[in-house]
């Protein structure tokens, strides 16, 4: 595991409306980044708040709204900050005024599912204090931090904050390498990047730029070259690379040029495995042989972006499964984070991609109820190199035995 340099931790504010988690938010804060106001329900929908807390560094506070708000617009809040679930690394829930009933123990159930570290907070004690019985009662049930404290005091927000870095998981800071324990100090790593209409004019897209950090992090040297160019590159190299990683765009023309006995993969592959579910895209993979007419295939972007005429997602990949099943399937995008149009059951296949913009755990919990429900899943690297033969020389680099 190395540190992520870009990381940060995701916390979330939980609450009935008008518990005081916006004035908490600015309270952490030492300014006023959230609106507060007496009338229940100002918070409407999950707002980020980008912020540093001393002991645990820059972190994102997201505001959601009142977990007790009403209405068929209410019901609709509700969801959406319970969305938050499946991207936060640490949860806050305040109470005030002694309540606690069926929302809060929903929420904390919902914690649970989702793995989420949190604490309880009894907000607003200058007006009225925890109950001893209700605070030895939420002790003993739930086995965390229960505090009582006042926004508006210090001293106790010192408490609040210690006892958050206490509770913060290693992996909040922490992710695996990319390619690091693929190659040793002065190995030399190739990478094959594509110029065509979805690069980016004058740069490189995410991926490739997060490949090459990673591997100066771990003192390798990096080369770059265009698909057209790697064959004839490699032959006069010397020494030859330890690894290449390839575009999946471009895999069958690198899987040509790059001989046998050096390394290859690509860069979707890398971040499957760094931050995707990557035992389930093994065992996923293979069913691309056994789709059928008629199958719908769920397609997952973690970012939006401009689609165009050679869309990876959109077009290659369902052009590419067409031809090789020879079935005619249909194909359903989703972008973002954003709620599946469908049951989970009405597909028969999931494909993420590789997830260059989001964390780990919202990969994982995006994919987490078609693994629940036996659907196969697999990303955008893995089913290219299945479909153009390569699948086997393509995750040959890493150490599958072992997972």
């Amino acid at each position: 595991m190395s540190k992520s340099k870009g990381s940060k931790p995701h916390i979330g504010i939980f609450g009935r409306r008008n518990s005081g988690k916006s004035s908490l938010i600015n309270a952490l804060a030492g300014q006023e980044l959230a609106i507060v106001s007496d009338i229940p329900g100002t918070t409407t929908d999950p707002v980020k708040k980008s912020m540093e807390i001393f002991g645990i560094g820059p972190v994102i506070l997201i505001d959601t709204a009142g977990i007790d708000d009403v209405g068929e617009l209410g019901e609709k809040r509700v969801a959406r900050s319970r969305e938050v679930l499946k991207t936060i690394d640490q949860a806050l829930l305040l109470i005030s005024e002694n309540i606690f009933g069926t929302e809060e123990e929903r929420l904390i159930s919902d914690f649970k599912k989702y793995e989420v570290p949190f604490m309880i907070i009894h907000n607003k004690s200058d007006l009225l204090s925890l109950d001893e019985s209700l605070h030895s009662r939420l002790l003993t049930k739930y086995q965390v931090p229960v505090l009582n404290l006042s926004a508006r005091f210090k001293p106790e927000l010192e408490e609040l904050t210690a006892k958050m870095r206490q509770l913060m998981p290693e992996t909040a800071y922490t992710a695996p390498s990319l390619l690091g324990d693929l190659i040793s100090p002065g190995d030399v790593v190739l990478l094959i990047t594509p110029i065509d209409n979805e690069a980016p004019e004058g740069r490189m897209i995410l991926p490739q730029v997060q490949a090459i950090r990673d591997t100066l992090d771990h003192d390798g040297v990096v080369l770059v070259c265009k698909e057209s160019a790697a064959g004839a590159f490699i032959e006069k190299m010397n020494p030859k690379p330890a690894l290449v990683v390839t575009d999946s765009q471009v895999f069958a023309k690198a899987d040509a040029a790059v001989p046998q006995h050096i390394p290859l993969t690509s860069f979707s592959i890398l971040l499957a495995r760094q931050r995707g579910d990557f035992k389930n895209y093994l065992k996923g993979t293979p069913y691309i042989a056994n789709l059928k007419d008629g199958d719908r295939i769920l397609i997952l972007e973690s970012c939006t972006h401009q689609v165009s005429c050679d869309d990876i997602g959109r077009i290659k990949i369902p052009g590419w499964l067409q031809k090789f099943t020879g079935k005619k399937l249909e194909f359903v995008v989703v972008a973002g984070l954003t709620n599946l149009p469908r049951d989970i059951h009405d597909y028969a296949m999931v494909i993420q991609c590789g997830g260059c913009v989001i964390t780990r755990k919202q990969i994982i919990n995006r994919l987490k109820p078609a693994v629940e429900a036996g659907i196969p899943v697999t990303n955008y690297g893995m089913a290219i190199a299945w479909m153009h033969g390569i699948y086997n020389r393509a995750v040959a680099p890493f150490n599958i035995a072992s997972l």
